[in-house]
């Protein structure tokens, strides 16, 4: 066998298993052609035999014939034809070898030559020593059938071996065949199905030792690659899960903060407390710095700090970061701005689709950056916060409209019963007036006293229906303010100057109307009874929460007297009073007065 041929057996299973089944069937079809064979060697053999042994008797019989003598004859030409037929049968001429020097070949010519010279030319004549021929001529007819048989004896023979030895070769090609097939097919497959059996287990570090350029060997190698990849794989896929898994879980806390925080800020009116909590889950969640939230006053460019997670030790608590609220406010997304002390400020307006209310902004770590979630959650906690500011506002104006609507129906009914029956009392006293002054000096005195009475009181009335038809539109209470001062600046023809910071402090509309009134009742007292040349008014939000009004002139003071005055002065402790606050009315020793109302705002509630 030349070397590639034997490389290629070697390398490739299917050409040792088809070689084994080549071999099996080769010993198969050997064994079953060399059987026909001799079957067909010895097809007739029995026939020949028979024949053959019949000549034996056939003699015997010719030779009892010629000793009956000419009454035998006839008898004797038939079976003298009979036995040269027989003699001449193609079953014992067809069992003669072709090798002339067999045996079987000499009998045979030896009985057919003592045939036709010795024993049918004497049984023909009268010769008499044939019947001492006859013995030895059926002794040699015997030697020839037991040539005939030896000779069938001897085929069979050969095919007895040549089928042991057929048996005996497929046998041991069929156990070589098993012995390979089980060593180079059912042990490596049986290995590498435990193998597979282990990996969908999870173990993925098994190997096969299989090697080799065959296909099992092939197939070893392949297993591994696939092994190495499914391992990779799954390292890779643990990894995406790892990520998937943080990605929801960000997810999940990002979902958690907006839902707890809508719920704040849309659960009913947003106190500072909910802003502080708001700042300290964004600071958990981001893994930002602390945060300020600003809110600035309508129609200013000034803000004040509604919430902060500064430490009061770092002494910033009430800046929001940058140089001016002006510049704060000029960023209408979400921006990044370097500050002092090397820190970085996030800035993000707090505004709704129609108004922008203030801002928000948190301290970012040296060397932090934003992930596309972190922005994507600020942006829309930004969003909702404005929005709820929006509400907040757009409601308490709702609320303060219906305030208002239901005072002007409490003036419309006090001005068509009490205030016309005033009038007519004053137009009454203005009649009795000329009888009166013709009885004496004490009924003259009474009906003024009735008079000044009655003047006052339709006064404070036009007052009170003043107070129940004032409206303060959508600017708030400091637009109310301004339109105030300038009322009374034009009244007075004296200069008012006007402060108003209000941011970080939520009014209710009661709270507004009650400290506008003050103020428009001391504004009243200003320009009737100070005789000042100037004035100024003060409203702010003081850092603990609380409100401070201020109104100041330089006047002569006020004193409080009998008459008009003394009741205004009443009306405004009353509503003092009424916020739950303090009014004092002092005295500067430079000159005029200073009326201060100072009140701790109450979150709107209903309307007392």
């Amino acid at each position: 066998m030349s070397r590639p041929l034997r490389n290629k057996l070697r390398n490739s299973l299917l050409l040792r298993l088809g070689g084994m089944f080549v071999a099996i069937t080769l010993l198969a079809v050997v064994s079953m052609s060399t059987s026909w064979l001799v079957a067909e060697t010895t097809q007739g053999s029995g026939e020949a035999i028979n024949v053959a042994g019949s000549l034996r008797m056939q003699s015997w019989r010719m030779a009892s014939l010629y000793q009956r003598g000419a009454a035998g004859q006839e008898s004797m030409r038939q079976a003298m034809a009979r036995f040269e037929s027989d003699l001449n049968a193609p079953s014992i001429v067809g069992l003669l070898p072709a090798d002339e020097t067999a045996d079987l070949n000499r009998t045979y010519r030896r009985i057919d030559t003592a045939w036709r010279t010795q024993i049918k030319p004497g049984l023909s004549s009268s010769a008499g020593d044939v019947l001492e021929r006859i013995p030895d001529f059926v002794d040699q007819i015997n030697t020839l059938v037991k040539q005939i048989e030896d000779a069938t004896e001897a085929k069979i023979l050969v095919m007895r071996v040549i089928l042991g030895v057929s048996v005996i070769a497929t046998l041991l090609v069929v156990a070589l065949s098993i012995y390979l097939v089980n060593n180079i097919l059912v042990h490596p497959l049986r290995e590498l199905l435990e193998l597979t059996d282990q990996i969908g287990r999870g173990n993925l570090a098994v190997r096969t030792d299989l090697a080799g350029e065959d296909e099992i060997g092939r197939l070893g190698q392949a297993f591994n690659l696939m092994a190495e990849d499914l391992s990779k794989l799954y390292q890779n896929l643990e990894t995406r899960v790892e990520e998937k898994t943080a990605e929801l879980t960000i997810a999940n806390r990002s979902l958690e903060l907006l839902y707890h925080s809508i719920a704040r800020l849309y659960s009913g009116p947003v106190a500072h407390d909910t802003y502080a909590i708001l700042l300290k889950d964004l600071e958990n969640v981001l893994g930002v710095g602390h945060g300020v939230a600003c809110l600035v006053e309508t129609g200013e460019y000034r803000a004040h700090v509604i919430a902060s997670t500064l430490e009061p030790a770092r002494g910033d608590v009430d800046v929001c970061g940058l140089m001016s609220c002006e510049e704060c406010m000029a960023h209408k997304t979400l921006s990044v701005n370097a500050i002092r002390n090397g820190r970085r400020l996030l800035s993000l307006p707090l505004k709704d689709a129609e108004h922008a209310y203030g801002v928000l902004q948190l301290e970012l770590q040296q060397g932090m950056e934003l992930a596309p979630w972190q922005t994507q959650l600020l942006e829309a906690l930004s969003r909702h916060i404005g929005i709820a500011i929006g509400t907040a506002q757009r409601a308490e104006q709702s609320h303060r409209l219906s305030l208002l609507e239901e005072r002007a129906a409490i003036a419309r009914e006090l001005h068509d019963s009490l205030a016309q029956s005033l009038a007519y009392m004053k137009i009454q006293v203005s009649r009795l007036k000329p009888y009166v002054d013709s009885g004496g000096s004490e009924a003259a005195q009474v009906l003024h006293e009735l008079r000044e009475g009655l003047n006052s009181a339709y006064r404070q009335l036009r007052e009170l229906l003043t107070t129940f038809r004032m409206r303060i539109e959508g600017g708030g209470l400091g637009a109310a303010l301004q339109n105030a001062v300038d009322e009374f600046s034009n009244r007075g023809g004296i200069p008012i100057a006007l402060e108003v910071h209000l941011a970080g402090c939520m009014l209710s509309a009661n709270e507004e109307i009650h400290t506008l009134q003050i103020v428009r009742e001391a504004l009243s007292n200003v320009i009737n009874h100070a005789h000042a040349s100037r004035a100024s008014v003060s409203v702010e939000c003081l850092g603990s929460g609380a409100v401070a009004a201020v109104i100041q002139d330089d006047g002569i003071g006020i004193r409080k007297t009998a008459g008009a005055h003394h009741y205004g002065m009443k009306i405004m402790e009353e509503r003092a009073r009424n916020l739950g606050g303090v009014l004092a009315v002092e005295q500067p020793a430079t000159a005029g007065t200073r009326v201060t109302l100072n009140f701790m705002p109450a979150r709107p509630a209903s309307v007392t």
